[in-house]
């Protein structure tokens, strides 16, 4: 189910007895969690005794079921949610496809997964609560967020906002998306600090706003060390990833590299379909010049070269995630990809 289908239905009072949702959208979680507390709980002073939040990564699957099965205290009925619920064992999943097939109907299981349960890069099979909760349809619904990349991004972004009574203009909007990436909730977070930079009872996020909090430092930064890869002067681009580090996230600067290397893949297939420079930098919205530049830097690097070292990307991510060493890791990186170029 659509993410936006589903938060209507909550919203019309149709909360089913158990919903899972799973994709990397931290911020649909909360959203999603937040549309269910309301609808259950009109009064927020019950959702202190019937609302229990657990972590599938500290819990079991009987307790999970057996939390469901609690009669609510106060409530017309129980929420029990679940986050990070793709660590819950796989031993554990009788009893939850049991009661699936008979959910507690005064409660309502919510079960958020951080990642996508499908299989992919990342994972062989689908995970096993994919083949349980659809089981027990219609008590059930599975939701998938959404990829919005480009102007839909832009847009939700705005419309987001505005639940957060929060005006974002179109130019800031555009802004956000290009500097900072396509997380949804650090979007999200940027725009309530941008909000902020106008005053405490500012309302409104322009472009102003944007640049003074999220600062061109960043981007200037950035396209610093993206040009050192395509020149591959590896000593300026490790210099430039150590001044990086010293001020932004390791996950955020990974990101914008990974970023830069998908946009340089689509550059390269576009291109190889005939498309010209102009059309490319009309999709992408660049100037031609940086097209140009692009596709010089990339020569006669072929599609499965360009494969490669997003698979890299991806593979520093996991260890990032692992607790890797984050300056190392990413060091490695960039020697690889000066290498690659």
């Amino acid at each position: 189910m659509d993410p936006t289908v589903f938060m209507r239905e909550v919203e019309r009072g149709k909360t089913p007895a158990l919903a899972l949702v799973h994709g990397a959208d931290a911020q649909l979680m909360d959203d999603l969690l937040a549309a269910v507390s309301r609808a259950l709980f009109p009064d927020p002073g019950h959702a202190a005794f019937d609302r229990e939040i657990l972590d599938g990564r500290e819990v079991s699957v009987e307790h999970v079921v057996s939390a469901a099965l609690t009669l609510p205290f106060g409530a017309a009925a129980r929420l029990v949610a679940v986050r990070h619920c793709q660590a819950l064992a796989a031993k554990g999943s009788e009893a939850l496809d049991e009661y699936a097939k008979q959910p507690n109907p005064t409660s309502v299981l919510l079960l958020l997964a951080d990642e996508s349960l499908r299989a992919g890069r990342e994972r062989k099979s689908d995970h096993w609560l994919l083949g349980v909760v659809p089981s027990a349809a219609p008590a059930s619904v599975v939701v998938e967020p959404v990829v919005r990349r480009g102007r839909a991004l832009e847009e939700w972004l705005r419309q987001r906002a505005q639940l957060d009574g929060l005006g974002v203009s179109e130019d800031a909007a555009r802004l956000l998306v290009q500097w900072v990436g396509d997380d949804p909730a650090v979007l999200l977070g940027e725009v309530r600090k941008a909000a902020l930079a106008g005053g405490p009872d500012n309302r409104t996020v322009g472009e102003p706003q944007v640049r003074a909090v999220v600062g061109e430092h960043r981007v200037s930064g950035v396209f610093d060390l993206t040009r050192a890869i395509e020149r591959r002067d590896l000593g300026v681009a490790l210099r430039t990833l150590d001044a990086l580090l010293a001020t932004e996230e390791p996950m955020m600067i990974l990101a914008l590299l990974t970023r830069e290397l998908r946009t340089a893949w689509t550059v390269h297939a576009w291109r190889r379909r005939g498309q010209s420079v102009e059309q490319i930098a009309r999709i992408l919205r660049r100037p031609p010049a940086a097209v140009e530049a692009l596709l010089a830097s990339l020569g006669g690097e072929a599609a499965p070269a360009l494969g490669r070292t997003l698979r890299r990307c991806w593979e520093v991510e996991r260890a990032l995630k692992s607790g890797g060493e984050s300056r190392a890791e990413l060091a490695l990186l960039v020697s690889e990809l000066c290498d690659a170029r």
